[in-house]
C-alpha cells in the first residue's frame, strides 16, 4: 500500500472524503509513448453509482488510446515521406527523380505540428474511449461517469485536455518575481454560455435548485433526472443525446524560466482553495510531499468553511519543471511492483514501471 508517491519530477495524492467511497483517481507516466522527457499527467472524478470504476477505466485506458493515436499519426507521416521521396520532381537534364522538397529541421518539425498532432491525439482518443465506456460489459455507465483534466508535456509544450469541472493551474513567476497562479483550464460548467447553448439545442435543461442556487446541473428533458454539475464528461450515457459531450477542450502552453510547477486537482481542492492558495501551498512545500500537503490541506479547509457538509474526495497531481532538483524517487511498498497500475486502499497512490498512479477503493 502506497500513502504517497513521487518522483524526480512530479507528486502525487489522494484522500477519500466522507461521501463514501473514493472516486478520484490520478496518473503521472514519465517518458510516455516512449519518448524520454515526455510526461503525461491526469486527475479524473468519478461521480454516480459507479463512478469509481469508470475514473479508474479512464485513468487506465485513456493513456494507452492516445499513444496509439500518436504512434498512428507518425505513421502515416512517414508513409506520406516515404511517397514525397519517391514522387519528386523529375530533372529531365539528369534523367533521374530529384526530391526538391527542403528537408525541415528536427526543432522546426517540433513547433507547431507537434502540437496539432497532440490536439487531434487527444480529440480522437477522448471519442474512441467513451465509446470503449459505452460497450464496456462490467461497468454501467449509463448514470456514472468521470471527469478528466490530463496533460502532456513533450519538451517546452505543455498540452492540455480538460473534460468537465477539474482544473489545471501553473505556479509562474510574474515581472516582479512574485509567485502567480495561472488557471490554464475552464471549469466546464453547464452555465457556461456555450455549453448552455449545446445542452438545450439539444433538449437538455440547465438549472439549479432552491438549496443550492449557485450550483447549476444538467437534466433530462422530462425528468428532473440526474442533474449533473458539468457539461462535459466520459460516461453519462443518459444524457449523450441532450448536450452532454466527451469532447476535450484542448489548450497550448508554452513553457518559460519563470514556470515552476503545474497542480491538477480535482473540484474537491478547488472548492475549498483558490488557485493562489494552492500555487502557495505547493511552493512552500517540499516537490516529494507537494501534493499530499495540498490535499490535507484542502481538508482542513472543508471541515473549517462547510463544517456540516461531507467533505469531497480529494486528489492533486504536481508536476515540477525544474529537474535540477535533488528530490529521489520516494514510496514505501510492502511488495513488487508490477508495470501496470495497480489498485490503492482508502487514500493511496501507486507508482509502477509505466507511471505514478491511484485510485482509492
Amino acid at each position: 500500500m502506497f500513502h504517497n508517491g513521487s518522483s524526480e519530477v512530479a507528486s502525487l495524492y489522494s484522500k477519500q472524503g466522507k461521501k463514501g467511497i473514493n472516486q478520484d483517481a490520478m496518473l503521472v507516466w514519465e517518458n510516455f509513448s516512449s519518448k524520454e522527457g515526455t510526461i503525461f499527467c491526469g486527475v479524473f472524478d468519478g461521480h454516480g453509482p459507479y463512478g469509481h470504476r469508470v475514473a479508474k477505466a479512464v485513468r487506465d485506458s485513456f493513456p494507452l488510446k492516445l499513444i496509439a493515436q500518436l504512434d498512428l499519426h507518425h505513421k502515416n507521416q512517414d508513409r506520406l515521406s516515404d511517397h514525397s521521396s519517391i514522387a519528386g520532381s523529375y530533372n529531365s537534364d539528369i534523367g533521374r527523380l530529384v526530391d526538391e522538397k527542403p528537408t525541415l529541421t528536427d526543432n522546426e518539425l517540433d513547433g507547431t505540428d507537434t502540437i496539432l498532432t497532440l490536439r487531434e491525439s487527444f480529440l480522437k482518443a477522448s471519442k474512441f474511449m467513451d465509446k470503449e465506456l459505452k460497450l464496456h460489459p462490467d461497468i454501467n455507465c449509463f448514470c456514472s461517469g468521470t471527469t478528466a483534466v490530463t496533460l502532456v508535456k513533450q519538451g517546452k509544450d505543455l498540452v492540455i485536455g480538460n473534460v468537465g469541472d477539474s482544473r489545471a493551474v501553473l505556479g509562474t513567476r510574474d515581472h516582479n518575481d512574485s509567485l502567480i497562479a495561472v488557471q490554464l483550464t475552464i471549469d466546464l460548467k453547464p452555465n457556461l454560455p456555450r455549453e448552455e447553448e449545446r445542452i438545450k439545442l439539444r433538449r437538455g435543461r440547465v438549472f439549479s435548485l432552491q438549496n443550492e442556487p449557485d450550483v447549476f446541473r444538467v437534466w433530462l428533458p422530462n425528468n428532473d433526472f440526474p442533474g449533473l454539475a458539468m457539461a462535459r464528461a466520459f460516461g453519462d450515457f443518459c444524457l449523450k443525446d441532450f448536450g452532454l459531450i466527451a469532447v476535450p477542450d484542448v489548450s497550448h502552453h508554452r513553457l518559460t524560466e519563470k514556470d515552476e510547477f503545474v497542480v491538477l486537482a480535482t473540484d474537491g481542492i478547488w472548492d475549498v482553495l483558490s488557485n493562489e492558495e494552492v500555487v502557495d501551498i505547493v511552493a512552500s512545500a517540499s516537490q516529494s510531499n507537494a501534493a499530499r500537503v495540498l490535499v490535507e490541506s484542502a481538508v482542513k479547509a472543508w471541515k473549517t468553511k462547510y463544517p456540516s457538509s461531507k467533505i469531497d474526495d480529494c486528489a492533486a497531481v504536481c508536476l515540477f519543471f525544474d529537474s535540477s532538483s535533488e528530490l529521489k524517487s520516494s514510496y514505501t511498498t510492502d511488495e513488487s511492483i508490477p508495470e501496470a497500475s495497480i489498485e490503492q486502499s482508502e487514500h493511496s497512490s501507486l507508482l509502477g514501471e509505466k507511471g505514478i498512479g491511484g485510485d482509492a477503493q
